[in-house]
């Protein structure tokens, strides 16, 4: 693995000298993580923050009975984990892999050294945890304020905007863990998902394929300016 092209991918290290990503690469280590394995837990001590090289994982908070809300999906070149190592001593969620997964860790102290040296380190990890922050807060507001046909219209124009733009785009999660997200059950989300079809909104394909049909009701639907029929 080229560890510093990897490094170079990752938006917060983005404008980096190669020198610097030199630096950061002598402290980082590279862990090939199976799907279905916890990497950190809720509560457990954070002695550095992670980033994703290959796969993608999950982060999420379990009710006292055992329910799991997902609350992000990470992909390629996303860091997670970071927050509480600048602001706490403990990770107040789960992440596990729900692929093979390449993930990059860097140990706290050594990372802190670095951004005292760098200014330009610090401003990235600002930027990304600005995005971070304005991602949450708009779950936030999905979960509490829309009904669960607005909220996965507002997951797919999510999911658009990442791939592109494109009106075709791939579901990063299966049934059961999309519903999750939403906050809601797989069989509700699939009595929307054919809603959403037969009013000719959107088109399911193979592979977790899905065509957006008419973007403006769509937007409408997130917004709360439509409802389902």
């Amino acid at each position: 693995m080229d560890l510093i092209r990897k490094l170079s991918q990752i938006p917060m290290f983005d404008g980096l000298s190669n020198e610097m990503l030199t630096e950061i690469a002598a402290i980082t280590t590279a862990h090939e993580v199976p799907k279905g394995k916890v990497i950190f837990s809720d509560g457990e001590e954070a002695n550095g923050f992670y980033a994703i090289a290959e796969g993608r994982i999950k982060i999420y908070k379990l009710s006292p009975e055992g329910k799991e809300q997902i609350l992000h999906v990470f992909g390629p070149g996303e860091a997670f984990g970071e927050v509480p190592v600048f602001s706490g001593r403990h990770f107040p969620a789960y992440a596990e892999a729900i692929e093979p997964s390449l993930v990059l860790f860097f140990p706290k102290e050594k990372f802190i050294s670095l951004i005292k040296s760098e200014p330009m380190l610090a401003l990235g990890m600002l930027a990304d945890l600005s995005r971070r922050l304005r991602y949450f807060a708009n779950l936030i507001e999905n979960l509490s304020l829309k009904e669960v046909p607005g909220r996965l219209a507002a997951h797919l124009l999510y999911l658009s905007e990442r791939q592109e733009d494109s009106n075709e785009l791939t579901l990063d999660l299966n049934k059961t863990q999309l519903a999750s997200l939403l906050g809601t059950i797989p069989e509700t989300l699939s009595r929307i998902l054919a809603r959403m079809t037969k009013e000719g909104l959107i088109e399911l394909l193979d592979n977790r394929q899905v065509r957006i049909l008419d973007r403006e009701s769509i937007e409408e639907l997130a917004n709360g300016e439509r409802r389902l029929g």
